[in-house]
């Protein structure tokens, strides 16, 4: 186990009082080796915790006096102090496998730890999970937790993990529900695999054994062009269309019987079926934002000045990987890499170019030119690094935006949505100070686009705009 590493302290802080800094390693708190993030939560909430620490290779104890429930004051450098919970399922469709060789070596590392999923949103197959997970879930109170699901059918659903524990595993999901931990379910749809009649098959399933599920998110496969699995492909668009329609019929279904509509198809279903996004309402809160569930209602929202805050931060793909602060338990987009995020050059009045994934530009293009900005354009960047169906904007790179980039006038305003980064860089490993353009980094949500191109509060209606941003109602009635 890798002792937790102090790496900020909040001055005026019981942490700063009791004279702890950054570079102490700490050995325990109120006598316990705390195991993550959470341990060092629940432990530094005590009052007056004892801190066992080490110094420049010396050991000393230090108390840190404070109130129950008061903040320590100290941060750490990872959320995870001991041995990160490895996948052994071997899922043709797991996109890690379709990375291309030598990146950085941490973004090959599976995961199926639960306390991932509690801390990041991960998603976790319950492979792994044991009584003594389930305890500690439980009696810590360790919710809510995503759990992926893919097939409620035994067979289907090992095959699926190659794994015979994906047979049984979903035991622990009626377990985690049978206590009251709020859980969210994924199923990644594969063409010719889990879609169709598994599909609904699963959604059979889910409304007899896990109805208690606080949502249920439906995305389709991402194939890179790495990938080595020969039944893996892209969906077609009538493939597409099946499932936006299963969806909806099964959001009616589960509205009758459970009262709420508990499925859900992500954004880029409709965008790969030219079908409108359902009505904001139909999302019920929008859960699972950051699965890629109502993403693009919600900027529509924000960019058209309906909402007055952000929905909240949209971790990347490989967000935790690279040793999270316990402070938000995620990664900084922009920061300590060394190099440099945000580049000023064009003066405020120059033409904009918003830079976006292929997907993101079909959502924000209808938005910018319904109010009236002829000075700003969207620019898509086709994702040649991944190659294959990927078109999300997390997963741009340096060297596909640097093409664009380059092709692009001089003198203008470039923003960069800074989704596809992480403490200052993109996967591949370069940095925005990189590109031919100097970019300005944005937070990848409508106000920040909003404020950046200088927007008050729009006027439109839905009713005046074409796909992707059409008017179409949910079941029951919304």
């Amino acid at each position: 186990m890798v002792l937790p590493r102090i790496v900020a302290v909040a001055p005026g802080s019981p942490a700063d009082h009791a004279g702890l800094r950054p570079g102490d390693e700490i050995v325990s708190l109120a006598g316990q080796p705390p195991r993550d993030v959470i341990e060092w939560q629940l432990l530094a909430d005590e009052a007056d915790v004892e801190v066992e620490l080490r110094r420049g290779g010396l050991e000393r104890s230090v108390e840190v006096l404070k109130g129950a429930g008061d903040p320590l004051g100290a941060e750490v450098h990872s959320a995870l102090f001991d041995q990160v919970r490895t996948c052994d399922n071997h899922c043709e469709f797991c996109f890690i496998h379709q990375l291309p060789p030598g990146m950085r070596t941490s973004l090959y590392q599976k995961d199926d730890d639960y306390r991932l999923s509690f801390l990041y949103g991960n998603f976790t197959t319950l492979t792994r999970f044991t009584e003594a997970d389930l305890e500690r879930v439980v009696s810590e109170g360790l919710s809510p937790l995503n759990v992926s699901i893919h097939a409620t059918d035994p067979e289907v659903r090992a095959q699926m993990l190659r794994n015979r524990r994906g047979a049984s595993s979903l035991r622990w999901l009626r377990a985690l529900l049978d206590h009251g931990v709020v859980v969210h379910g994924q199923v990644v749809v594969c063409p010719g695999i889990n879609d169709a009649e598994v599909l609904a098959d699963t959604l059979v399933g889910v409304l007899d054994e896990y109805p208690e599920l606080a949502s249920l998110c439906v995305v389709p496969l991402g194939v890179s062009r790495f990938s080595t699995e020969e039944r893996l492909r892209p969906h077609t668009r009538a493939e597409a269309q099946s499932v936006v329609d299963l969806v909806d019929d099964w959001q009616g279904v589960f509205s009758r019987l459970l009262g709420r509509r508990l499925v859900h198809a992500a954004d880029e279903y409709y965008l790969l079926a030219g079908r409108p996004f359902p009505a904001g309402e139909t999302y019920e809160g929008f859960a699972m934002h950051e699965d890629g569930i109502g993403m693009a209602r919600t900027f529509e929202a924000e960019f058209l000045g309906r909402r007055d805050e952000a929905t909240g931060v949209r971790p990347g793909f490989f967000a935790w990987v690279d040793g999270a602060p316990a402070a938000g338990y995620r990664s900084p987009r922009t920061g300590s890499s060394g190099a440099t995020p945000v580049t000023l050059g064009p003066r405020p009045s120059a033409p904009v170019g918003v830079l976006s994934g292929t997907y993101g530009a079909l959502v924000i293009a209808p938005l910018v030119a319904s109010v009236g900005r002829p000075d700003v354009r969207v620019i898509p960047v086709e994702n040649r690094f991944f190659g294959g169906n990927i078109g999300v904007s997390g997963l741009l790179v340096g060297d596909d935006l640097a093409r664009v980039l380059a092709a692009e006038p001089a003198g203008h305003r470039y923003l960069l949505p800074d989704v596809c980064l992480s403490n200052g860089r993109f996967l591949d490993g370069t940095a925005p100070c990189d590109l031919p353009r100097p970019v300005e980094v944005v937070p990848t949500d409508g106000l920040a686009l909003r404020r950046a191109l200088s927007i008050g509060v729009a006027t439109w209606s839905p009713e005046a705009s074409a796909h992707p941003f059409g008017a179409r109602p949910g079941p029951g009635g919304v």
